[in-house]
């Protein structure tokens, strides 16, 4: 009771946020890595380490100074194994601070263009999409919400055109040179086309799917925006976020889906 009554004590508000920042540090690394190769190398490291301490915990001194060694050594061959997933995991905090939020800039003009974005006409733009379905013409539309998606759009073509059903489909038509790649959907303005988005490397997403789904699960992976994708091959279209595919009945509860996310 002496000791349980003494650590207690020795908790304070400093340790209490340590051990937050810890577990979402640990959160943050899991979810970079799950579902990818990336996941097994993680596991071995793990158990290298837990041998480790249990090693020094024994005395086996010369076991535990063999791995001591490896470990040191074996920093600099983790940047080289998970370089990938230490620049997916620099981009993700990136595109979710401070500094890449449109709400901090929302009354200042200092880092892009003023250009007004009214609210999304939905009504409009589900109309362009059925009559993509229609055609069984593949569309990738990126809907951007709170974080900026500056840090992809200069890979594609700038464009600041209102949402109408003609635009979309001339930009998707097959025979155009802006139908390759994801666009861009900034409230009621096509900000851009041709973008390349960064595609999910996660192994449980149904094979079935093609690259441009895999596209918008790596988007909605790292930022909070959404993203709507018609499929060329069945004309179906998926709500996808978070990295999540989300069901749908009809039309109009779509639009009520895209609407709880555009508030």
């Amino acid at each position: 009771m002496d000791k349980l009554e003494s650590l207690l004590s020795e908790i304070t508000f400093i340790s209490v946020i340590d051990i937050v920042l810890v577990l979402i540090l640990i959160y943050y690394v899991y979810k970079l890595v799950k579902g990818t190769a990336a996941i097994n190398v993680l596991i071995g490291i793990v158990i290298i380490y837990l041998i480790w301490k249990l090693t020094d915990i024994l005395n086996m001194n010369l076991f535990s100074s063999l791995l001591g060694q490896f470990i040191s050594v074996g920093v600099l061959a983790l940047i080289v194994v998970f370089q990938q997933e230490i620049r997916k995991f620099l981009l993700m905090l990136g595109s979710n601070n401070l500094t890449n939020n449109k709400l901090y800039f929302k009354y200042i003009n200092i880092f892009k263009p003023s250009r007004e974005i009214s609210q999304m006409n939905i009504d409009e733009f589900l109309k362009s999409c059925d009559k993509l379905i229609q055609n069984k013409t593949g569309a990738l539309f990126v809907i951007e919400r709170n974080n900026s998606l500056d840090f992809i759009k200069n890979t594609g073509d700038d464009l600041y055109l209102e949402i109408s059903s003609p635009i979309i489909e001339s930009i998707f038509f097959k025979n155009s040179p802006l139908h390759d790649g994801a666009v861009i959907i900034d409230g009621n303005f096509i900000t851009a086309a041709r973008v390349i988005l960064p595609v999910s490397e996660n192994k449980n997403i149904n094979s079935r799917l093609g690259l441009r789904h895999r596209a918008a699960f790596g988007i909605t992976e790292k930022t909070d925006a959404i993203a709507i994708v018609i499929s060329e091959e069945n004309g179906k279209i998926n709500f996808i976020k978070n990295g999540e595919i989300f069901a749908h009945k009809n039309s109009e509860n779509l639009k009520t889906m895209i609407e709880a996310e555009l508030v």
